[in-house]
């Protein structure tokens, strides 16, 4: 029998296919992760599922935040997401992404406010555009960032509780990649993350940073921040050993292309402006396939 939800909304609104929202959220990571993509086919089929679906909700909350039009009120869009999952929650959900997220959040047990930390990290992009010490940047971190990775490791499954400080760390890690390699589009959206603090103890300006200037202040600047990044890629790495086995390789790939993208910044001396640094297709497939074998294939003795 073919396994339905009703999609919430006026009485007579179409009923959702449960794998056709499934379907159309896998679709929406094909498209939009382009890194975290091949990391998910690790994972075995219900649990890809799931990350799937988180994703998409993830996706949504981020093309809000960062829709141009000025003429969306964007705050309130997310405030529709936000009743929108409180609706998941209550066994209405509404449209697609929230009928997966439902059934993902049931057969996981993934708390509602991991759900709701993603949302209220991107309205910070609503009105927050400066962060005046590396505490709010991390905060900032916390809640785009570490609040989905603990929503994968409901997914992936553990039992020793120091998991959660190790992916709210391998979160922060991530994150802080992405701040680096993404200064320069950042900044021309009006963006800057890299905390105030940091640019005046390294004496580059938002002008320098506006204007693409790789200089000696820029690069012990990004220096500064990739070492700190690697301390919390440090103390995420020890998340792996405490999943389930057959789950582990999709945080331990996130992992690894991302502090190979942290790793080929500062091989090339930061010049992260016009371009955007990253691994290769090739690479990706790579790793994936390694990651996946050592997940299914035991050690040996």
């Amino acid at each position: 029998m073919t396994q339905t939800l009703q999609q919430g909304g006026p009485a007579g609104s179409p009923e959702v296919d449960l794998s056709e929202a499934y379907r159309a959220c896998q679709s929406v990571a094909k498209e939009g992760a382009r890194n975290f993509y091949y990391a998910f086919l690790t994972l075995p089929k219900e649990k890809r599922q799931a990350i799937y679906a988180a994703y998409a909700f993830c996706r949504l909350c981020d093309d809000i935040a960062d829709d141009p039009d000025p003429r969306g009120d964007r705050a309130a869009r997310l405030q529709a997401v936000r009743a929108a999952l409180k609706s998941a929650y209550a066994a209405a959900p509404e449209g697609v992404v929230f009928v997966a997220l439902q059934d993902a959040a049931l057969k996981h047990s993934i708390p509602q406010r991991y759900f709701e930390d993603v949302i209220r990290g991107v309205e910070m992009d609503l009105y927050k555009t400066r962060y005046a010490t590396f505490e709010e940047l991390r905060e900032y971190c916390y809640y785009v960032a570490s609040s989905v990775g603990l929503i994968c490791i409901e997914v992936c499954t553990y039992s020793d509780p120091r998991a959660v400080e190790y992916a709210t760390d391998l979160g922060i890690a991530l994150q802080l990649t992405n701040i680096l390699r993404d200064v320069e589009q950042d900044a021309q959206a009006g963006r800057i993350y890299l905390p105030q603090e940091d640019l005046r103890r390294f004496g580059y300006t938002e002008e320098d940073l506006i204007a693409g200037v790789v200089n000696d202040s820029f690069r012990a600047l990004m220096q500064f921040e990739a070492q700190r990044a690697r301390r919390y890629f440090e103390s995420g790495g020890r998340l792996f050993p405490l999943l389930d086995r057959r789950a582990r390789a999709c945080p331990e790939m996130m992992a690894r292309i991302y502090s190979g993208i942290l790793d080929r910044m500062e091989a090339g001396g930061f010049h992260v402006f016009g371009k955007r640094v990253g691994l290769s297709k090739a690479h990706k497939i790579a790793l994936m396939a390694r990651m996946w074998l050592r997940s299914v294939i035991p050690a040996p003795w």
